[in-house]
């Protein structure tokens, strides 16, 4: 670990009290800083997460009070918490520096960083690459945005090679010094705008994840995205670029790429690929029940997601989707329903928008909850069809986050397998 006395005796507030809050905290604490956390939310959630803080960690859930937030040597910024939301606006008034998780790891971590952002596929890229480094007889640590945080790997990144990290537009916003060795920019989306005041500031922050590098420093885009072709004009690293090209998709391509810069072989990376069968919520076959195929695609935030999925699917689809709406434009996703999806079933609180852009395209359905959306797909499909649960929001409406949501659309599958017959409740 570097550093580690740096934050020895400080004053070190987090703002945000879940996953990411909890391994910066703890860590910090361990490195013998004065941690306070706090978080406006009161949840069940929060209080789960505050079981999990070190003793002799304050914290206060349900507000963010003064004697939280000023006095303090650091604030660090949760994902969750957007960068001008008012404690951070108050801790910035008095002086105080705010900088987010990744950038506390950064100033920790013994190992150079390839990090990984874009709007869609993130998740695969950044755990295919550490598999490839893997592959090729080093050691790669996995972490990120991809659910174990940064600081919560400081143990197992001292002696690793590589640390493989994806990083989001929220935790892009609050580097500081951030400085990836590789950085991969993926693809740009119209996505996040619940957050972002418009394209240009969302585009910004994924900019952000090459503002520090220099000459000697790589940055690995699409080359057939124009708005990241554009992007990477801007940057003073070496430039990569990748494009799909046969036998291999984007993700692939990508990884591709990044290996030839740390001098891994076509063939290692092709060996890992071929074994590579998938993420947990990424179009994750839950089970076949009755003839009927249940996919899990609960990362499926975007409409470009949902759009992968239906155009690889060769079987008719009963589509669930909905949830937290992220000011994106649903109908885009119409082309890819029109012949193949057999019935809509909206859920959360996007339900109306998606229902007034998709009611052209195949029937519609609206469920209170993700349980019934289950039970009504049950009794819609036929043998040889699948339910594919593809969101196209996020998932704070109704749930912690989408790994929770894709928990409990596997259990609902579950529990038809084993409970009475198809369609009751509905």
């Amino acid at each position: 670990m570097r550093n580690p006395g740096y934050f020895k005796g400080k004053k070190i507030t987090i703002v945000g009290l879940a996953r990411s809050g909890v391994a910066c905290a703890n860590l910090l604490h361990q490195l013998g800083s004065e941690v306070r956390v706090t978080d406006n939310r009161d949840t069940p959630a929060t209080a789960r997460f505050r079981g999990m803080l070190s003793a002799g960690i304050m914290a206060e859930t349900g507000a963010h009070s003064d004697a939280f937030l000023l006095g303090r040597d650091m604030i660090v910024v949760s994902p969750g918490v957007p960068f001008n939301a008012p404690p951070l606006a108050r801790a910035r008034a008095a002086g105080i520096p705010c900088v987010g998780e990744i950038e506390i790891g950064w100033m920790l971590s013994a190992a150079p960083v390839i990090a990984v952002t874009g709007s869609n596929g993130k998740t695969t890229v950044t755990t295919l690459i550490g598999k490839v480094i893997e592959a090729s007889g080093r050691r790669a640590v996995t972490c990120g945005n991809i659910g174990n945080p940064f600081t919560g790997e400081m143990e197992r990144i001292d002696t690793a090679d590589f640390v493989s990290l994806e990083v989001s537009s929220f935790q892009l916003e609050t580097i500081r010094d951030f400085r990836p060795s590789i950085a991969v920019l993926l693809n740009f989306n119209r996505n996040h705008l619940d957050r972002h005041a418009d394209m240009e500031e969302y585009l910004a922050a994924k900019e952000r994840i090459f503002l520090n590098q220099g000459a000697q420093d790589h940055l690995v885009l699409n080359g057939l995205d124009p708005l990241v072709k554009q992007a990477g004009a801007r940057a003073r690293s070496r430039v990569v670029a990748f494009s799909e090209k046969p036998g291999y998709n984007a993700n692939e391509c990508a990884v591709l790429a990044v290996a030839s810069i740390l001098g891994i072989s076509e063939e290692t990376c092709r060996g890992v690929f071929a074994a590579f069968t998938g993420l947990e919520h990424r179009r994750e076959a839950v089970a076949d029940i009755a003839g009927v195929r249940y996919i899990n695609d609960s990362k499926a935030t975007t409409v470009e997601s949902c759009q992968w999925a239906l155009r690889n699917l060769d079987r008719p689809v009963v589509l669930i989707c909905g949830g937290k709406d992220k000011g994106v434009d649903y109908s885009l996703v119409a082309p890819y329903c029109a012949g193949k999806v057999k019935e809509i079933i909206v859920i959360g609180q996007a339900a109306g928008k998606i229902a007034a852009a998709l009611s052209s395209v195949a029937p519609l359905y609206t469920a209170d909850t993700l349980e019934n959306a289950v039970k009504r797909a049950s009794a819609t499909a036929s043998p040889g069809d699948a339910v594919l649960l593809s969101p196209m929001c996020a998932s704070f409406d109704m749930f912690t986050d989408y790994e929770h949501r894709g928990r409990v659309f596997r259990q609902a599958v579950l529990d038809l397998a084993k409970g009475p017959a198809r369609g009751a409740g509905v």
